[in-house]
């Protein structure tokens, strides 16, 4: 999972083009895009759940008043939590950055064909975007002041900000994004109606684990890459969503400050609870029970399963050691289900 939400700026996109309507330009599109004919997940396709009508208001992520006529339902969006949010929402958005990119990384919600491609999520591509006549272009942020939110203020469209993430509640931000969202197109019932049905699951996998007798109940979760033929590790810590998913489900996140008194580095990986290791330092985890994520292209696991190190520990020779299916880490609700029955399926033996 080397590709971790934005790795160019901490917080938002660095764009290389000018704050001129089409100085990025490289998608060519003939007018404002349609989704014909879409598909809809089989949860959609049942929804009785009522769309408003009413003008919205509303404090964004972080802070700005968003205001609009009526609910948005032209939705462009550079993030893919919001893209799953909206998708989860039964509302498909027009446009998408790297529409490529989040079909491989996120399988909670397939992107149906026709939304229209607006380049990459670090520097999207605004011909493309402006040309699919959205109402409302939704983005990720960490301030006000970030960049992308004042390139795109530029140009008569409303702006909505999601926060990132929010180190000492990342499970409410979930939860406050994927409302944000709903309310912005009209959909709180249905948005109501998925938190319900999130939080009823949560509680019963955290029954699940808890009544397994664990060997330890120490645990961490890491992802990797390999770069140069160097192996990193990424472990995550207290204020990343996984750690805290974990806790819920009566686990312990051992990554600390007593492992590694450098274990957070600044900037994007503070905002998301990450910090970066070498495979030398998954050994002060001790006896801790071990996740991580999905291999990548870069073949990370195969370069631990090489490894003596790796062989050695604990969690490995016990058989404690376990590789999540294919799951976006910085999702909405229904990647963060995926989550959670990860971790409770490994513990469980299911």
């Amino acid at each position: 999972m080397k590709s971790f939400r934005r790795t160019a700026a901490v917080g938002g996109a660095t764009l290389a083009c000018a704050l001129t309507l089409g100085a990025c330009g490289t998608t060519e599109v003939d007018g404002p895009a349609t989704v014909a004919d879409a598909p809809v997940s089989e949860s959609c396709a049942a929804d009785t759940t009522a769309t408003s009508t009413d003008p919205v208001s509303l404090v964004d992520g972080v802070g700005r008043t968003v205001e609009l006529d009526g609910p948005a339902e032209r939705i462009a969006v550079l993030e893919w939590q919001e893209v799953e949010d909206a998708l989860t929402l039964c509302v498909t958005p027009v446009a998408v950055a790297d529409p490529e990119g989040y079909s491989t990384w996120v399988s909670a919600e397939t992107l149906p064909a026709g939304v229209v491609d607006i380049g990459s999520r670090e520097e999207p591509d605004f011909d493309a975007l402006f040309a699919a006549d959205p109402d409302l272009i939704v983005v990720e942020a960490f301030s006000a002041d970030d960049e992308i939110i004042g390139q795109l203020e530029q140009y008569d469209v409303p702006v909505l900000a999601a926060l990132g993430n929010d180190p000492a509640d990342p499970i409410g931000n979930v939860k406050s994004v994927f409302s944000m969202i709903a309310e912005a197109t009209g959909r709180t019932e249905r948005a109501r109606q998925v938190l319900d049905e999130f939080d009823a699951h949560l509680a019963q996998r955290k029954q699940d684990v808890a009544a397994v007798d664990l060997p330890t109940r120490d645990f961490l979760f890491f992802d990797g890459w390999v770069e140069g033929g160097n192996l990193t590790l990424r472990p995550y810590i207290d204020g990343s969503l996984f750690a805290e998913l974990g806790k819920e489900l009566g686990l312990n996140p051992v990554w600390n400050d007593s492992v590694d008194e450098s274990y957070v580095t600044g900037g994007l990986y503070a905002d998301y609870g990450l910090a970066q290791t070498d495979i030398e330092g998954l050994v002060g985890v001790g006896d801790a029970t071990l996740f991580y994520s999905h291999d990548d292209e870069s073949g990370y696991v195969s370069e631990l399963e090489k490894s003596d190190i790796w062989r050695s520990l604990p969690a490995v020779k016990e058989g404690r050691a376990y590789e999540f299916p294919l799951i976006w880490g910085a999702g909405g609700p229904r990647s963060t289900q995926q989550a959670i029955d990860a971790y409770a399926d490994a513990l469980t033996g299911e």
